[in-house]
């Protein structure tokens, strides 16, 4: 595959902040998620939380 050189106007036009916003979103919604697992097992008498991929964590 041969690539075409970009023209002065579309070399302006690329963000590439827009890649690392996403990227500090996503890592803000993962420690979030996390603060609330760790939340519910630590502050109830007894409890469990399951993750995808086979996760499961109880609290007795």
């Amino acid at each position: 595959m041969v690539g075409e050189e970009l023209t002065l106007e579309e070399r302006k036009s690329i963000v590439p902040g827009e890649v690392f916003t996403l990227a500090a979103v996503m890592a803000v919604l993962a420690i979030s998620v996390m603060a609330v697992v760790c939340y519910r097992l630590f502050r109830s008498s007894g409890g469990s939380a399951k993750l995808p991929g086979g996760w499961a964590f109880t609290w007795k």
